[in-house]
């Protein structure tokens, strides 16, 4: 290895989903490594063999670990609770055969030690097992005593502290990892040997700290009753201790990062007693950097307090580890170095002045790259035999390897190196190419899938704002339309419709968007709930560009269903999932939050639409002619043309025909269709040609009313003549009839002669007359609305029809009054209202 850079050995290629923030390396028993990657599992991997020799199943999320200080026991944090692992089963279920694969070991609730909820980190101190938690008020630290190995799982509460949370807007980081460490007073002797104290000084639980700086920041009864300290790093950057021997004490907080901290520790760094850290090190998530050091004796105004030195490095720190001297971190994209040992040269007794702090504070902005990236996970550093200083990483895409870097010498600035490490050179130097290439790689993709996010996210933007403006136009730029037919599969007549979505926006709607259709009858069983009756369907698309169309079809209803008319709510459904891709955007939205609709417009689908055309000589056979009233008859065919349509049934009265008409003047569908009489003459007879009567049937069932338009199949129809056959959707035999009807109107002047069209409808079931009249007249009021002006302004008023109408209108309000007085008889109230219907529908209003 050359001197200056480092070297990055894989050691297992692991193939596992890694969640930053929430991965763990550590190493335990032997050569065994324990690795956390958020999930259920623990992977026990041998740095020996070189692979993984046994898998952890936990029953939750794994949040932390610790192993016990004879290292024989492993307590593992999950968000159901903590569970206590005996190395013995380990070694046990690991001694399998390399090839066979590594064992599993499902841990299960015998484990559990402590049933605890939210549990975000672990420390042991002797004993003690302490667990950090958030409640929605405070944080909480919890004590429990452990067992002995022999004794059973379950741990017992010493007692717990508390610490108010800070509100919402400044707590921000709530699934953030919280940080635990554990200081104790160290001792000012020397150690006997440089391999001891490393191992005294850096222990992972049990940092010693000098005695000058644990009273300044802990207190002299700390000090005096040797308390260990617990140390907490919060998500909210505030930076807790709280001394476990001391009585009465409490969580205190003693400085805060305003950010989340991400790594605490100490280094023994400058100073001349290698065993005990004179240097308190916090590192926050976007780079925040804090040294707390003693103040020196020598000077006047620092003597007696602590120095906060801060600083800041280039984030976000993913994690961090330290060394005697050096600061190690990953911000995700690069691995990086920082030395804590410049700007400060003094030794006990001499003067720490405003220049030494100034240089130190200038050394944390320099960090060093070590050309490492994709790094999410890192255990303490290692010391070889040879002085290199090794780290053990996890990478994101779960790479597990060991990075050595060279031993540092007195001339560690030089930039001259040594004839001999060349060739090696060259080596480090591609390497570090090939590793910059890589990320540079990872960023460009990153980057360019943001720009393809901010682009469909502003096409969505533009198309909502296209459909919520409704001001602008009444018609909007993407809409649907539809056409319905009958079609015929497995012996079973349906109604289908074709429903096709027009974008005439210059917007393109890309991969997310769905169009939903909702299916709705306006008439149907009183009994049926809304649910039941409303069917949605979902048509997702790829892609659709300003001028083209999306055709799908959906049924509508089957043949004998009686609920029409029917509705078909259109909309656009956006999906949210879709901008962050892969198999989230597969994924259909399960929750309202996932999603948001954009109402387009209503589709309508009456008796017109779903009437099947027949010939004259079927309908004979089945409609029955105009005869007298009979209201009980009336009566029952009425009710049953409600449930099934009405049908004669063997030993049945026939039943009875029903009818409704509709006028409306020829002069205003002239002015308004542009219709040409073939003869001008008002006077002709009705063998006169037939062509408004036709043309006005042929216009009833060409209009697309509703957004919809018809598409009539049957036998034999032909509609050149003035009378049409069909089969309603109840399949009741209906009849539509054109004629034209004069009126003569006498005045004071003179006497005017008024010319109207009459469309009237025959049928022997009620429900498919009301409907046809229904959609007949919706046809008509489209017709009204698109009238010009000087058809609304003809003097020829029908004074003397209006007159009789009013009349006609104020006798069946008496005969609905009598029909609802007290002391009526339901079959008595029954006929009249039905002879009044009937009267409505047969005494229409002309339309002029």
């Amino acid at each position: 290895m050359m001197e200056g850079r480092c070297a990055a050995e894989p050691w297992a290629e692991l193939g596992l989903s890694v969640k930053p923030g929430a991965t763990l390396v550590r190493r335990g028993t032997g050569t065994d490594v324990f690795i956390c990657t958020g999930s259920e599992e623990v992977y026990v991997f041998s740095a020996q063999e070189k692979r993984v020799r046994a898998v952890l199943q936990l029953p939750a999320p794994v949040r932390d670990l610790v192993f016990s200080h004879d290292k024989q026991l492993l307590f593992v944090a999950c968000r159901s609770g903590i569970y206590r692992v005996n190395f013995q089963l380990l070694s046990h279920s690991g001694s399998s055969d390399a090839g066979s694969g590594p064992a599993e070991l499902k841990i299960s609730s015998d484990f559990l030690a402590v049933a605890a909820d939210g549990v975000s980190s672990l420390l042991l101190v002797g004993s003690v097992l302490l667990t950090l938690c958030q409640t929605d008020r405070s944080w909480l630290l919890t004590l429990y005593k452990t067992p002995q190995q022999s004794q059973a799982n379950r741990c017992d509460v010493i007692g717990s502290f508390s610490l108010p949370v800070v509100s919402p807007s400044v707590q921000g980081h709530t699934e953030s990892k919280c940080v635990l460490l554990c200081v104790c007073l160290g001792e000012v002797t020397q150690p006997s040997s440089p391999a001891a104290a490393s191992d005294a000084g850096l222990s992972r639980c049990h940092l010693p700290l000098r005695p000058a700086l644990f009273k300044l920041l802990f207190g002299v009864e700390a000090a005096l009753a040797k308390s260990p300290v617990i140390l907490c790093g919060l998500p909210d950057g505030r930076l807790c201790f709280l001394p476990l021997r001391l009585p009465g004490s409490r969580l205190r907080v003693l400085q805060s990062l305003e950010q989340p901290v991400v790594f605490i520790g100490a280094s023994v760094a400058m100073e001349t007693d290698a065993g005990c850290a004179g240097c308190l090190i916090a590192l926050g998530k976007q780079g925040r950097v804090m040294l707390i050091k003693a103040g020196r004796a020598g000077s006047e105004r620092q003597r007696g307090i602590a120095d906060f030195t801060e600083g800041c490095v280039p984030g976000p720190v993913e994690c961090a580890c330290v060394d005697k001297s050096r600061l190690y971190y990953s911000t995700g994209s690069d691995l990086l170095t920082l030395g804590l040992s410049e700007g400060s040269t003094g030794r006990e007794g001499q003067e720490w002045d405003e220049e030494a702090s100034g240089s130190t504070a200038a050394s944390l902005n320099r960090p060093t790259s070590l050309n490492v990236s994709g790094v999410v996970a890192l255990d303490q550093p290692t010391c070889n035999d040879a002085g290199e200083v090794q780290l053990l990483s996890l990478s994101a895409r779960g790479q597990l390897q060991r990075i050595s870097l060279p031993v540092r010498g007195p001339e560690e600035g030089s930039n001259k190196l040594p004839s001999s490490a060349v060739g090696r050179s060259v080596g480090d130097l591609l390497s570090a190419i090939g590793d910059v290439c890589e990320r540079a790689s990872v960023l460009e993709k990153v980057i360019r899938w943001k720009n393809q996010t901010l682009k469909q996210l502003n096409q969505v933007l533009n198309v909502s704002f296209l459909l919520t403006d409704g001001a602008k136009t009444e018609e909007k730029p993407i809409r649907c339309c539809a056409s319905v037919g009958w079609s015929r599969l497995l012996q079973k007549d349906s109604l289908n419709l074709a429903c096709v979505l027009q974008n005439f926006s210059p917007y393109i709607l890309e991969r997310g968007w769905t169009l939903s259709l909702t299916v709705l009858p306006l008439s149907c069983s009183p009994q049926a709930t809304e649910e039941a009756r409303s069917v949605n369907y979902s048509f997702p698309f790829c892609s659709l560009c300003p001028g083209e169309s999306l055709e799908v079809s959906l049924p509508v209803a089957a043949a004998g269903d009686a609920s029409f008319p029917v509705t078909v709510a259109c909309s656009l459904v956006f999906s949210l999932c879709s901008l962050l891709g892969g198999e989230e955007a597969a994924t259909p939205p399960d929750l309202p939050g996932d999603c948001f609709s954009l109402p387009l417009n209503t589709l309508t689908v009456d008796w017109l639409h779903a009437l099947r055309l027949i010939s004259p000589t079927s309908a004979q056979k089945t409609l029955p002619p105009q005869s007298g009233s009979n209201p009980a008859g009336d009566l029952r065919a009425f009710l049953s043309s409600r449930r099934a349509g009405c049908r004669a049934g063997d030993g049945a009265p026939r039943p009875e025909g029903y009818s409704a008409r509709v006028r409306v003047s020829s002069e205003l569908l002239g002015h308004t269709l542009r219709w040409q009489r073939s003869d001008p003459d008002p006077k002709v007879s009705e063998s006169a040609p037939r062509s408004f009567c036709v043309s006005l049937l042929e216009w009833l069932l060409s209009e697309e009313c509703g957004g919809v338009r018809m598409g009539h199949k049957g036998d034999k129809t032909d509609i050149s003549s003035s009378v049409i056959c069909g089969r309603a959707p109840n399949d009741a035999t209906v009849k539509l009839t054109a004629k034209e009807v004069h009126f003569e109107e006498k005045s004071d002047v003179k006497e005017e002669s008024l010319v109207s069209l009459e469309v009237q409808v025959e049928s022997s079931s009620v429900a498919a007359v009301c409907g046809l009249h229904h959609a007949v007249l919706r046809r008509l009021q489209t017709l009204l609305l698109k009238a010009p002006v000087k058809a609304w302004s003809s003097n020829k008023v029908q004074i003397s029809g209006l007159r009789q109408t009013l009349q006609r209108a104020e006798i069946q309000q008496g005969q609905i009054s009598e029909a609802l007085s007290v002391g009526m008889s339901s079959g008595q109230m029954q006929r009249i209202l039905l002879r009044v219907y009937q009267q409505l529908r047969d005494g229409p209003l002309l339309m002029v």
